[in-house]
């Protein structure tokens, strides 16, 4: 099946066999008419994303940074640096938005081998930094890189770039899917040896989501599925650690303060909330009692100082912002650009899937994971990561105008 073809048939969007990109164009200009240079749309759930998430992670670590030593007392420390973080994520993000389309898929091979060797020197003893008894972290002065949260963009890219030059081959499972499986669980065996289970699942969705949207064979892939669900079973059952999770999640009260503990005070949390919160700073969970109150259980002190209407206008703002980037995608394969079209459907489902995950654990739904927000959760490499895929997203739509108007991307 061409790529074109079976992307177009997915979004009900099939351009004309063999039209040049000109005319493809040309259709799309007349039926949208853009009449600015950029999707607001886009653009305003991403800002609301992250001022919300700059005033909730300081409402939730600073009786975490009161209390520590390693913060010097100071109750705005992780809000200067989330602020620090969130301002250079900002600056690569115009970086990346400054660069075509066409140098990302030239980059995009070095880029994914660049993000491997990285995984491979956070594991070397000496050099990766543990925390927790997990090693994911390379110690660079003041400021600590997670390469898993750079992974993450590098196989978007490259998974699109892949999809494309095999566009001949994508029916075929020797030669389209198998090299990429290949590798794929290469960088698997890599970040479940960090351990990194989440990024691990995050990274595995992204590039066998790509591949779909990209025309695989829908048996081959039904096949991965059943794979993939039987291989995460062994996976949890063979390692005591996340069995005691599961174990947990399926009733967090029945050891709340040992293996339910976490999900237990996050479930205290949205139940205090109730409909509109406690108020701004007026959290209780967030003294003392839920451990990763600024990262992994953010939305828990969302839920309880703004309650439910707050929840749900996070939950908006991603359905939002995960629908422009695969409305986005698709204008992007109607004027036949398929590798800035897969990309961009490649963020979306990142940041679809990360924040679904989140989200679930926060509420009990899913098996407790050290998946942050994104865009939100307190994590420098976390935002830096999501605010250069903003600009690659932003650069795909902006080249996608250009083209609608009759100019050149």
């Amino acid at each position: 099946m061409k790529l074109g073809a079976a992307l177009s048939g997915l979004f009900s969007a099939r351009t004309q066999k063999g039209a040049p990109a000109a005319r493809a164009a040309d259709r799309l200009a007349r039926q949208s008419a853009p009449a600015r240079e950029l999707d607001l749309l886009l653009i305003w759930s991403a800002v609301g994303l992250l001022l919300l998430g700059l005033v909730m992670v300081y409402s939730a670590s600073i009786a975490t940074a009161e209390g520590s030593r390693f913060t010097g007392f100071q109750s705005h420390y992780f809000l200067m640096r989330h602020a620090v973080f969130l301002a250079i994520g900002i600056g690569l993000g115009l970086v990346a938005f400054r660069l075509p389309m066409a140098r990302w898929q030239q980059l995009a091979p070095a880029l994914f081998v660049a993000g491997v060797v990285l995984l491979v020197v956070v594991l070397i003893p000496g050099i990766g930094r543990e925390v927790n008894g997990a090693q994911r972290w390379l110690s660079l002065g003041p400021v600590n890189l997670q390469p898993s949260e750079l992974m993450k963009i590098f196989v978007a890219l490259y998974a699109a770039d892949y999809t494309v030059r095999k566009l001949d081959a994508m029916g075929s499972f020797m030669r389209g899917f198998l090299p990429m499986m290949t590798v794929i669980l290469f960088v698997g065996f890599l970040l479940l040896s960090e351990p990194d289970f989440g990024a691990f699942v995050v990274i595995t969705t992204i590039a066998f989501g790509v591949l779909f949207l990209g025309g695989v064979n829908v048996r081959v892939f039904a096949l991965l599925a059943v794979v993939a669900v039987i291989g995460f079973v062994i996976l949890i059952w063979t390692s005591p650690y996340r069995r005691d999770r599961i174990f947990g999640f399926m009733d967090p009260w029945q050891d709340a303060f040992g293996k339910g503990y976490q999900l237990s005070h996050a479930l205290i949390a949205f139940g205090r909330g109730e409909w509109f919160g406690v108020g701004l700073g007026a959290s209780v969970e967030k003294l003392f009692y839920l451990p990763e109150a600024h990262t992994d259980f953010l939305l828990a002190v969302i839920a309880e100082e703004l309650g439910l209407a707050g929840v749900l206008v996070v939950v908006g703002l991603f359905a939002l912002l995960v629908q422009r980037a695969f409305i986005i995608g698709r204008d992007a394969v109607r004027l036949e650009r398929y590798f800035s079209g897969l990309v961009a459907q490649g963020i979306g489902l990142w940041i679809g899937v990360q924040s679904f995950i989140n989200m679930g654990v926060n509420m009990g739904l899913l098996p407790t994971k050290g998946l942050t927000l994104p865009l939100m959760s307190f994590g420098g490499s976390g935002i830096v990561a999501n605010c250069v895929a903003l600009g690659i997203l932003l650069r795909v739509d902006w080249e996608n105008r250009q083209l609608m108007r009759g100019g050149r991307a």
